[in-house]
């Protein structure tokens, strides 16, 4: 089941771009969207959108007036670093033009958002998006502005009563997390390899929303080394109770695909395939919980030719409602493409050769397990406030 479909994009917001050096490429997005083209899906089921350019108004709905000045000043002058705000670092280095760029991808998913609000669209998509990290005052982990948060607090404006907010990505989505810890209004829900372990450091099961919020945050901290069986035991045990519970008017997700084996920044070791299971069912979970109101969203992802076109083409045919069968070739042209743009080898098919599956968490709890152990602190600490059972 699904309905139109689109994808918000044209080929500026490529100029999000830290520098030839940083892990976050904007060639995964353009790869990306070649690859989408090539595959036959742009435009027939899956309609481009163009990415509107947020104003000062919007992005101030998140972000605080001061924090939007030190952007405009470092992007005016990037050797006019200032720390203070996350600006300049080793993670978010100064460019030219940095706000623009930054307020584009916002501009881009807030769009999304009003496609699917406005009933235009009953999916919508903005790959270039997904920016988790950024805080109300401060840049984070490769984000300058929260377009997720900033999408979300638009469609609470517009008269969304409750919002889930799905989060995928290898790390914690803190930044989403924070700006509506207090809010009872926005579920937050994160799968992240443990803080123990990596980048921000957040996420623990203790973290359920602040006061008048209890139970509006969800963290599961998986163990480094979770393939594709333990990630789809977790998702699957923790995930569609909650948003079944919850029943949002949308669901709003963000798919950052650096929870792959071969992604240079993490220690998780899911396949393309595990990647693609996951998309698929938080498609269906749309459907059930909110009469598929979806808004996808990228996000991290640093094997920029080998994981991210694949993983995204997946996401946005899902999106499209033509999901793709794993066994497909990858276009001549485009790893024609990749091998002049970069001089690489790209996959000749859209899967890692891998059939998902995994034990259901109604089979039973294995105490001995660090995976069994961190799904079911996450299950205890949050459920209860849900008005759920933590017991398998």
């Amino acid at each position: 089941m699904t309905g139109a479909a689109c994808v918000v994009f044209d080929p500026s917001l490529t100029q999000y771009d830290f520098g030839p050096t940083h892990p976050m490429s904007p060639i995964r997005v353009d790869l990306t969207m070649r690859l989408v083209q090539e595959l036959g899906l742009l435009d027939k089921t899956l309609v481009t959108v163009p990415a509107p350019m947020a104003s000062d108004e919007l992005v101030g709905l998140v972000h605080t007036p001061e924090f939007m000045a030190a952007v405009r000043r470092v992007g005016a002058d990037p050797y006019d670093i200032d720390e203070t705000f996350g600006l300049g670092t080793t993670d978010n280095p100064a460019f030219v033009g940095m706000h623009e760029a930054s307020a584009h991808v916002v501009g881009a998913t807030v769009e999304a958002c009003r496609q699917v609000w406005s009933g235009e669209r009953t999916h919508a998509a903005n790959i270039s998006g997904g920016l988790h990290h950024a805080l109300r005052d401060r840049a984070s982990g490769f984000c300058v502005y929260n377009d997720v948060a900033v999408g979300i607090q638009w469609l609470l404006d517009q008269g969304a009563e409750r919002i889930a907010y799905v989060d995928v990505d290898v790390h914690h989505g803190d930044g989403v997390e924070a700006i509506f810890y207090d809010d009872p209004r926005v579920l937050t829900i994160s799968l992240h390899e443990t803080g123990q372990m990596l980048f921000p450091g957040t996420g623990f099961p203790k973290d359920t929303g602040g006061p008048g919020a209890e139970g509006s945050a969800a963290n599961l901290a998986l163990p480094p080394g979770t393939s594709d069986a333990g990630w789809l035991r977790g998702f699957h045990a923790f995930v569609p109770p909650l948003l079944r519970e919850f029943k949002p008017d949308v669901l709003v997700t963000q798919h950052g695909c650096d929870s792959h084996i071969e992604d240079p920044l993490a220690h998780l070791m899911l396949t393309v395939d595990g990647q693609r299971a996951s998309y698929l069912a938080l498609h269906e979970l749309a459907h059930e919980v909110c009469d598929g109101r979806w808004v996808a969203t990228g996000g991290g992802g640093y094997a920029v030719v080998d994981v991210v076109p694949r993983a995204w083409a997946h996401l946005l045919a899902i999106v499209a409602g033509e999901p793709l069968d794993p066994q497909t070739p990858t276009p001549d042209g485009w790893r024609a493409h990749v091998q002049t743009l970069l001089g690489r080898t790209a996959p000749f098919r859209m899967t890692d050769g891998r059939t998902p599956a995994y034990r259901d968490w109604s089979q039973g709890y294995d105490p001995e397990t660090w995976l069994d152990r961190s799904i079911n602190a996450a299950r205890e600490a949050v459920f209860p406030l849900n008005g759920l059972d933590p017991l398998p």
